[in-house]
């Protein structure tokens, strides 16, 4: 999943005119065995070629988006069209070069009260978009050096390319029950990315096999129920969705419980994957864990302005959902625990001068209830002008009213917040969870 605007083109890797001046005297064959070494040496551990064809998967992707699973990923929609055929992203293209790079670290650390748990594939010090497209510029400097006058584009998750469909061509692998692409020898914690090109290459055999065989262990631990058994993916109730695509706006309260820890992004369909266990550490030292990103501390977040928050996470995928989306995301986080200690921080984001932002702490507080958390929403409902926001007061007082009157050291025997991290979503039997489903833009 990306946190660039779809409407930011890739970085063209190296376009250069429009005819490969001697593309009829090079070997297709030893061209893509050049291009195969080259993309190894630059720390690429999958490689594969797949010829410009239309990509398979477009009637799927046209009838998931009449069924209104996007959500409000309008920009898919939008551009339907374009993602027909590779043309759409680079004018005579005749070969699609798929490369995976591998972001998997085996670090991920304990999450206490008051953290939030990240998706592993942002955990590192440098967007992965940044780092991957530099690999490939440099990849398309091997083509062009050896065709001069071919055009290259480099695509890193953000143009109208069905990326997973091309991987598959592509020989890299097949597509899991969780939807995601996943490699037999280095299962599925790895970013897609493609150079395009107009120079004819020698392709791969695509991956014609299917290796989940009758497990469904990706679509039992789905905290949200967003996998389906036939093979869809309701972006609409995905964790990683609702957490990072769905933007200024509420989460819809009956999936807020299902978060669970998630504040960006949700691991839990790879992590339960067997095939997983055949993932590979990664040897790019940009995809090392942040500290403070494995996991994040969430209290101190309300602290944030817009300036802070863009200094602390402008240089992440974190950016993407933005300050509102994230401390959004961290009061349902918070709401989730149940735990009176964080009635303070909550009753800060109350105040918040973004909406969305106090809806969800006036959610969390009524999660949470006791005499505290009642007293601040009253005081802000009496200052509410949002009417958004003072429905989610008026629906919070409800639900914690009941704890109004429990006294100091007291606990009642059913709390609010005790609802909700009871119901629908939340994993069975503390199973741990931990990136997903990352939908190509």
């Amino acid at each position: 999943m990306s946190h660039r605007r779809p409407a930011e083109n890739d970085a063209a890797a190296g376009t250069a005119p429009p005819e490969p001046q001697v593309a009829g005297a090079v070997d297709p064959v030893e061209l893509a065995e050049a291009v195969r070494g080259a993309a190894r040496r630059l720390g690429f551990s999958l490689v594969g070629i797949a010829p410009a064809v239309d990509a398979p998967g477009w009637e799927r992707l046209r009838a998931w988006v009449d069924a209104g699973m996007a959500g409000a990923m309008d920009y898919v929609a939008r551009r339907l069209p374009a993602y027909r055929h590779p043309q759409n992203v680079l004018p005579g293209v005749r070969s699609v070069v798929m490369l995976g790079m591998d972001y998997h670290t085996p670090a991920r650390r304990p999450v206490e009260a008051g953290y939030g748990r990240v998706s592993s594939y942002a955990w590192g010090s440098a967007d992965y978009h940044d780092v991957i497209r530099g690999r490939l510029r440099r990849l398309a400097g091997v083509l062009h050096e050896r065709v001069p006058g071919c055009r290259t584009r480099g695509v890193v998750d953000t143009a109208p390319l069905l990326e997973r469909d091309f991987a598959r061509l592509a020989g890299l692998g097949w597509f899991g029950k969780n939807t995601m692409l996943i490699n037999k020898r280095r299962g599925s914690f790895f970013f897609l990315a493609a150079l395009l090109t107009d120079v004819p290459l020698a392709p791969d055999e695509p991956f014609a096999t299917a290796h989940c065989g009758t497990c469904t262990r990706c679509i039992d631990a789905c905290p949200t129920e967003a996998i389906r058994h036939d093979g869809t993916l309701d972006a609409r109730r995905c964790i990683s969705y609702l957490t990072i695509e769905l933007r200024d706006r509420p989460i819809p309260e009956d999936l807020r419980g299902g978060l669970g820890d998630w504040v960006f992004g949700c691991d839990v369909c790879q992590d339960v994957c067997p095939w997983n266990r055949h993932a590979r550490p990664t040897t790019e030292p940009a995809f090392e864990p942040r500290p403070d990103l494995n996991p994040l501390e969430l209290t101190r977040l309300f602290e944030l302005d817009e300036a802070a928050f863009r200094e602390r996470f402008g240089d992440t995928p974190l950016a993407r959902p933005g300050r509102s989306g994230i401390l959004r995301n961290a009061a349902i986080v918070l709401g989730n625990t149940g735990d009176a200690r964080f009635v303070e921080p909550l009753a800060v984001a109350l105040n918040d001068p973004d909406a969305i932002v106090r809806g969800a702490a006036a959610w969390a507080l009524g999660c949470i209830g006791g005499a505290e958390s009642v007293a601040a929403l009253r005081r802000r409902a009496a200052l509410e002008s949002d009417p958004e926001v003072a429905e989610e007061i008026t629906r919070a007082l409800r639900a914690a009213i009941g704890t109004d009157a429990v006294g100091d050291g007291e606990a009642p025997s059913t709390t609010s917040g005790q609802r909700a991290a009871s119901g629908p979503g939340v994993l069975p039997g503390g199973l741990e969870t931990g990136d997903t489903c990352r939908e190509s833009e």
